[in-house]
């Protein structure tokens, strides 16, 4: 046994050993030889000519209000699964300035390094973050981040797009609906194609009226995570994941990501529910679910199995005569059905909707399952 004194002095540092080692396990950061690092796959389909990318493309490092360095953004996004990260630290609101004083490249610079190495599709952005209304919003691909400091707002959003940026409205609800009022502002901007989408869903909340916006205006839909704390999930599940924004893109390059996003083929992926326009949101249904043909008949009902492909619980409502009144799908899994038919040989069409694929505020999408009969 160690002396009195060896044991009060070696405690301290016992004390402080255990909660560094803490820390570096809410960071991810423990190392150790031989054991490789581990992502954890969001696993979504792709659409024939489309690659299905996992997007965040809103957040934040100690180079603007964020609290971690900007490789370790790097880092927690591809352990989640995540294949594109934009970083977009505010122009105008650097409280840390101070401690971290380097210029607006500095961030992107810094993670560089760490995505290339992790294969995760780095997009330099930034925050224009002015009083609201009328609002904070992001512009993606900027060269010049710079440039982007002015006192005339329509001059930065003018310079973001002769940089050929993509810009978005940031939570247009944050401060309430009153104060997100889409202005005469947000017209101008419109009206000359400076603004290209609107966040319907950032991290926890969900603007209705923004998507309806989007809806009206054409505008693409975005859902972000718009992190600022340290994001420690290990992995997403169908119950607790981050927001993002499935892009649909032709390839996985910044040029594909981009002419995607100004195509408006996205998807938000937001507290379980999937968000999108109809145009892309059915196919996406249809490549998520397979309904096998019955397998076994008996005199009143017949048994199939349906595959949920994708990382969403997938919630059915009957709005037919046919088939169980509610059906729900765990994500990645084979369910089976029993399917109460007068004549199980006959063919049936089962009529649903997917309450939580929206295709409009408070508006599913209507789906409709065709099981074969016997063959003659």
């Amino acid at each position: 046994m160690l002396p009195a004194m060896r044991r009060w002095t070696i405690w301290p540092v016992l004390l402080a050993m255990a909660f560094a080692v803490q820390a570096a396990e809410l960071q991810h950061e423990i190392r150790v030889p031989g054991i490789p690092d581990v992502r954890q796959e969001i696993r979504f389909p792709d659409l024939p000519g489309y690659r299905t990318l996992v997007c965040d493309l809103h957040t934040h490092t100690v180079f603007s209000d964020g609290h971690v360095w900007p490789p370790v953004r790097i880092r927690e996004a591809w352990r989640q699964g995540l294949h594109v990260l934009a970083i977009t630290d505010h122009i105008e609101y650097r409280p840390h300035k101070e401690d971290v004083p380097r210029g607006y490249d500095r961030s992107p610079v810094l993670a560089a390094g760490e995505a290339a190495t992790r294969d995760i599709l780095l997009i330099r952005g930034a925050e224009i973050t002015r009083d609201t209304p009328p609002g904070h919003f992001n512009a993606l691909f900027v060269k010049d981040l710079a440039a982007l400091e002015h006192e005339d707002l329509l001059e930065v959003f003018r310079r973001a797009n002769a940089q050929d940026a993509f810009v978005f409205w940031n939570h247009p609800g944050w401060q309430g609906a009153e104060r997100g009022k889409w202005l005469e502002f947000h017209t101008t901007v419109y009206e000359n194609k400076w603004l290209h989408g609107i966040e319907i869903c950032n991290n926890e909340c969900y603007y209705q009226q923004a998507h309806q916006w989007a809806i009206e205006k054409d505008l693409t839909l975005i859902g972000t995570s718009d992190v600022h704390e340290p994001e420690l999930r290990r992995k997403n599940t169908a119950d607790d994941h981050r927001t993002v924004t499935l892009v649909l893109a032709k390839e996985r390059t910044a040029d594909g990501l981009k002419e995607a996003l100004r195509a408006g083929r996205t998807i938000v992926w937001w507290r379980g529910r999937l968000i999108g326009r109809e145009q892309w949101l059915r196919p996406f249904f249809e490549a998520c679910v397979e309904v096998q043909p019955p397998h076994h008949r008996i005199k009143n009902a017949v048994f199939l199995h349906v595959r949920n492909r994708c990382e969403a619980d997938i919630r059915l409502e009957n709005t037919g005569k046919v088939g169980p009144k509610e059906i729900v799908l765990p994500a990645g899994t084979v369910s089976l059905l029993r399917i109460a038919a007068a004549d199980p040989n006959k063919p049936m069409k089962l009529q649903y909707t997917a309450t939580n694929f929206l295709i409009a505020p408070e508006k599913g999408l209507p789906v409709t399952f065709d099981i074969p009969g016997v063959q003659q």
